[in-house]
Order: C-alpha cells, then sequence, then structure tokens
C-alpha cells in the first residue's frame, strides 16, 4: 500500500498540466543539470517547416539552450543555443549554422525567432526585429517521431543528457512553435509585442508542460520594467 501511496504522489508531481502563460514567465533562478520545463506539442507529427518565437532575459555570458527538441533518433532535432553574446546556433538533425552580430543585450527582454523550410533547407533567425542572413542546411530532410521538448537545458540524449555548462539561467516567456514559416512582418509584430496568430504545434496562452526541479512560474510584471517588449 505505501509503495502505491509514493508512486501516485510521484505522478501527480510529473503530470503534465495546461495553463494559459498569457502575463506569465518560466524563471530559472540557477544553473544546473536538473532544472527544466517539458512542453507538450499540440499535435504530433513529421515537420517540414518550423517556427519558434521565445522572449529570453538572461545576464550570463556562457554557452546556454533557449530551445531544445530532441527525436528518438537523433538528440539534436531542432536545437536553438546561444552560444555567447550576439552568436547563436540553430541545430537540426545534427547540422549547425551559425547566426553573427546579431543585436541582444544583457538584463533586458530579447525577442528570438527562428524560421526554417525544409524543402529549401533555408534557416534565418531574427533578434530584437533584426534578421541575420539566410542560411541552408538540412533540405529534403524531416524532424520525424514523437519530440521532446525541454526550456532550460540542452538535450544530448532523448529526453535528458543535461550539463549544466550549458543550461539556461533568466527567464524565458512567449514561447510558441508553428508548423510552417511566419512572414517577416509577423515576425515583427511578435517582436514588437503586437498580438498574432499563436503556435499551432507549441501556444504560450495555452500550453501544455510539466515544470521540473527549481523554476518557477512569475508574472511578467516582475521584470517589465527592466526592458519592455
Amino acid at each position: 500500500m505505501k509503495r502505491l501511496v509514493v508512486f501516485f504522489l510521484s505522478f501527480l508531481l510529473t503530470k503534465a498540466e495546461r495553463q494559459d502563460l498569457s502575463g506569465k514567465i518560466f524563471t530559472f533562478p540557477e544553473a544546473s543539470n536538473t532544472d527544466y520545463v517539458a512542453l507538450s506539442p499540440e499535435e504530433e507529427k513529421t515537420f517540414t517547416a518550423v517556427t519558434v518565437c521565445l522572449r529570453a532575459f538572461s545576464d550570463i555570458s556562457r554557452a546556454q539552450s533557449f530551445f531544445s527538441l530532441s527525436l528518438p533518433s537523433i538528440a539534436n532535432g531542432f536545437l536553438i543555443f546561444k552560444a555567447k553574446q550576439g552568436a547563436y546556433q540553430l541545430n537540426i538533425l545534427g547540422k549547425v549554422v551559425e547566426f553573427h552580430g546579431l543585436q541582444d543585450e544583457f538584463n533586458v527582454w530579447n525577442s528570438v525567432c527562428v524560421t526554417w523550410d525544409s524543402e529549401t533547407g533555408l534557416a534565418q533567425m531574427w533578434v530584437n526585429r533584426n534578421p541575420s542572413s539566410r542560411k541552408g542546411l538540412k533540405a529534403g530532410s524531416a524532424l520525424t517521431g514523437p519530440p521532446k521538448i525541454i526550456l532550460g537545458q540542452e538535450q544530448d540524449n532523448y529526453g535528458g543528457g543535461f550539463d549544466t555548462e550549458q543550461s539556461f539561467v533568466g527567464m524565458l516567456t512567449d514561447v510558441h512553435m508553428w508548423d510552417f514559416v511566419l512572414s517577416p512582418d509577423q515576425i515583427a509584430y511578435y517582436s514588437y509585442g503586437s498580438q498574432i496568430q499563436p503556435g499551432n504545434v507549441l501556444n504560450w496562452n495555452s500550453l501544455e508542460f510539466n515544470k521540473n526541479g527549481y523554476v518557477i512560474i512569475e508574472s511578467k510584471d516582475t521584470s517589465h520594467k527592466a526592458g519592455s517588449f
């Protein structure tokens, strides 16, 4: 009986929940290899185009992961990784391209959007409304299999393999994912904080997630004066 109670409590602690996180943020207060948020997509499908947008607030200069999607066949299915200030990496199915000279800042909210279209292989990153050069990777490929999507950590294997030195420290909000490429105008609207069509794969306004470890859900009002969007 005691084992059943322990199992039931563990299930309650790890069960995913759905919330409208409008006006809320995930705060990751310290570096770790245990603290993260697992996101559940609206549907599991084969992705041949992707857009991910999010806003990040941090004062960390070392490398850190913003968005990590792994697949059963490969750990880095779709990874948005900040190598250092102004320098970002996109890793799709194990192939990496780098984007340099993007204008981000410490201790303010930075809007980050990434697009990829399998048909052409073209990928682009937008930071605070400023676009990167368009670069090509994995043309004709697809993201196949049930994804595991993690905020706060970079996955070195399917759903795990976390490294403290790659963990995110700071705040994240307004995470959306679409199974198509947003237009530059739509990305600009997002970057200015205007209302756009919510993500049809991940929707911050109706997000199913599982919070693990030392991660706090707070009101956006706790930090908005330090950098608005």
